[in-house]
């Protein structure tokens, strides 16, 4: 039977608790990773060279086509083979972040198509030069854009840390399953895992709706062009 008092002791437990913020910590950390080389890879995707564009898109493939769970997997015991010994944290940050950018390169790669050519032609009319205008008038704009769904990428994220648990990271899952083998309270232990997710994702949720209110300040009533040309063009000069 489902035990009541050790489902609610759990929830207030240290080892556990240590999980959630190694869960916390791995999620900041891959997001952050993910942000920077999936900016890369979309930029390369939209280049003109078939090289960096060929590229670009087959890393997207691959790492889409397959599962998480055999990436984390291959990288923590198929690199030391190649002599590139990782541990088990490096491992899961490395796969984490590998499989994320490959998602948000095409979330942001989407971002940049949303924004009117008439933002390029106005940045080349005041003569800004390519990076100015990506810096000035691009990126802006694109983070506005893909604010929610890089929120909902963050939440997927959030959960998917838990398959780090396979290759024995201490996050919340793996501690749970530590718990499960020494106290045999399996119900009570996965409930307090998925109170613990749940509560998380929630404060995400929240968060993500203030940056949504943030971001789209300016756009609602005066269109969606308007504020980011007269706001760069006052930066341009």
């Amino acid at each position: 039977m489902f035990d009541l008092q050790a489902f609610l002791s759990y929830l207030t437990n240290a080892y556990l608790l240590e999980g959630v913020l190694v869960t916390i910590g791995l999620t900041i950390v891959t997001m952050l990773i993910g942000l920077i080389f999936g900016t890369v890879l979309a930029l390369m995707r939209m280049s003109r060279s078939a090289a960096l564009s060929g590229s670009a898109g087959f890393y997207v493939w691959v790492f889409r086509g397959t599962p998480l769970l055999v990436q984390l997997v291959l990288i923590y015991t198929g690199l030391p083979q190649l002599g590139i010994r990782l541990g088990v944290l490096p491992s899961a940050l490395l796969a984490l972040s590998l499989n994320e950018a490959a998602y948000l390169s095409e979330t942001i790669r989407g971002g940049f198509n949303g924004i009117p050519k008439g933002q390029m032609e106005a940045a080349k009319a005041l003569g800004l030069s390519r990076w100015r205008t990506l810096r000035l008038v691009l990126m802006p704009q694109v983070a506005r854009l893909i604010i929610p769904p890089l929120g909902n990428s963050l939440n997927g994220l959030l959960k998917a840390t838990s398959l780090a648990s396979v290759i024995s990271l201490e996050e919340l899952m793996r501690r749970s399953q530590v718990l499960m083998q020494e106290r045999f309270e399996v119900l009570e232990l996965y409930c307090v895992a998925a109170v613990y997710y749940l509560v998380l994702t929630t404060l995400w949720n929240r968060v993500q709706v203030r940056l949504e209110e943030h971001y789209g300040r300016g756009y609602a009533e005066t269109g969606r062009t308007a504020a980011p040309v007269q706001i760069r063009t006052a930066e341009a000069h």
